[in-house]
């Protein structure tokens, strides 16, 4: 064969055969998002990046079948045509291996897209070993009860989280649909629970939703979840004083490149596990946020705690909440429901109690006003994270409540972390304190996460918590309400 005929027939195999990779470069100013066509039908990988501003997959950057897209200010050089492009042509005896679907983290696998929709399957799970065998065996409140505690040691798998998310007929109208179960609670109400929410993104300043999200309350309610150092499990400062999971509607955006937004108007405190016949007929909840990135106008994946992101450049965050609700013992869950949040005193009486403050004495309602203050910074693995509270509760309305004065409590949560193996070993210390008429609380604990994947969405957690008359507490979470001791427990957590 002559050098012209091998020519003719090079260039008459199919296209992209032999083909080396193509690089492409994509840039986006904060607050856009912008499409940059490509072949992707190889895959995309993230080459070089040329902006200021970090380029996280599935949130800054990404691709489909038209090209690659970047937003938020991300700028980066990328690889497509990475995976099989350079391998010589199957037999006809090996046929070619199906393209499997498209995995973004957060979101999930990619299991239907077309110009009418998209569908993205998430899956979240942990089993839990716990030992509360070293808490003491009773508590006494600030009313002089006595009460026993149960300690725990068992092995539970403590929630199967399943969401659905996409967008149908315009990529601007979004769904999030979930089914939420807290094996914990089994036979409890809403020990099962299908909920979620509708949005319309109009622009990267206005993003319009209502259903059932997160009272955005406190920073762990912003929508980090699971991404904690602990696994499933706030600090119990967070736990007594945040707001919860309620229906309502809520507006949420970005009022510059670095400072973000959300108002919410919804139902209650905390709906899971309260049905609509126990609500009063006043939409009496709101709640505010606001957060500034002054450094890098972002503070890692999701905003999350801890630095796996591993910054290069210092990122730093300032965020503020406020909350207010009026609740009555109806609209309050029960113990054991998920994610519940429910109005305690800072000796963990539950201040609807009949008789709590005296003989005859009955609280019926109760206005809740809460604010936080949190700030953080994290580089190169190393983050310190903290969280201020203040909460006041008012207007009391009931049997003979005339003489309950307003009551003021406060309390923090600090937490430091260090990757000590970048993207494997993430050991963490964090304390907490609550502090009140009705009593003060501290804990302190220490921990550690393996990402023995080098991937956030498969860990081993193991924590130990040292409790001094915890306030807060269920069956999801490892501290219950009056331990006072040592608990520690180990989790095994996949979320993909």
């Amino acid at each position: 064969m002559n050098a012209a005929a091998a020519a003719v027939i090079f260039f008459l195999l199919p296209s992209g055969l032999f083909a080396e990779p193509d690089t492409v470069n994509c840039s986006s100013l904060p607050g856009e998002r912008r499409e940059c066509p490509a072949n992707t039908s190889g895959g995309v990988a993230l080459q070089k990046s040329t902006g200021t501003v970090a380029c996280l997959l599935g949130k800054s950057w990404g691709y489909d079948d038209m090209g690659v897209w970047v937003a938020d200010g991300c700028s980066a050089e990328f690889v497509v045509g990475v995976s099989g492009q350079t391998e010589p042509p199957q037999s006809t005896a090996q046929p070619a291996q199906k393209k499997g679907p498209e995995y973004i983290p957060n979101l999930g696998f990619k299991l239907y897209e077309s110009e009418k929709g998209q569908i993205y399957m998430r899956l979240f799970s942990y089993s839990r070993f716990l030992n509360q065998k070293s808490l003491e065996s009773t508590y006494t409140d600030f009313f002089g009860n006595t009460i026993s505690l149960q300690r725990r040691e068992d092995i539970e798998l403590n929630k199967f989280f399943l969401p659905f998310s996409g967008w149908f007929l315009t990529p601007k109208f979004r769904y999030y649909l979930y089914v939420w179960s807290a094996n914990t609670a089994q036979g409890d109400p809403a020990q099962v629970v299908g909920a979620g929410n509708l949005s319309y993104v109009f622009n990267p300043f206005v993003t319009l939703g209502t259903g059932i999200t997160s009272l955005p309350a406190v920073r762990s309610t912003e929508g980090q979840f699971p991404y904690w150092l602990g696994v499933d499990d706030r600090l119990t400062s967070d736990e007594f004083f945040r707001a919860s999971y309620t229906t309502g509607v809520w507006i949420k955006g970005a009022l510059s490149d670095k400072v973000n937004y959300m108002a919410m108007l919804g139902n209650n405190l905390s709906q899971l596990g309260v049905n609509a016949a126990q609500l009063d007929n006043h939409l009496q909840t709101t709640s505010f946020m606001l957060n500034w990135l002054p450094t890098t106008g972002e503070f890692g994946y999701l905003g999350t705690f801890g630095d796996f992101d591993y910054h290069e450049r210092v990122a730093t965050r300032l965020g503020g909440h406020y909350t207010q609700s009026l609740e009555d013992a109806q609209e309050q869950p029960g113990t054991n429901s998920i994610e519940n949040s429910q109005i305690r005193l800072t000796d963990g009486s539950l201040i609807f109690t009949p008789d709590l403050f005296g003989p005859g004495i009955t609280v019926e309602k109760v206005h809740y006003d809460m604010v936080s203050i949190d700030a953080g910074f994290k580089y190169r693995g190393f983050a310190l994270e903290a969280e201020y509270y203040w909460r006041k509760l008012s207007d009391f309305q009931g049997t003979n409540v005339g003489g309950i004065a307003d009551i003021r409590d406060h309390g923090f949560q600090a937490q430091f972390s260090a990757m000590a193996i970048q993207q494997t070993l993430q050991p963490y210390v964090s304390g907490a304190a609550i502090k009140g008429r009705f009593g003060n609380s501290s804990e302190v604990r220490a921990g550690v996460n393996w990402y023995f994947r080098k991937e956030r969405g498969l860990r081993v957690n193991a924590e130990w918590l040292n409790l001094k008359d915890c306030p807060v507490g269920y069956t999801a979470v490892p501290y219950p309400v009056g331990g006072n001791g040592n608990v520690f427990h180990v989790n095994l957590e996949l979320n993909f």
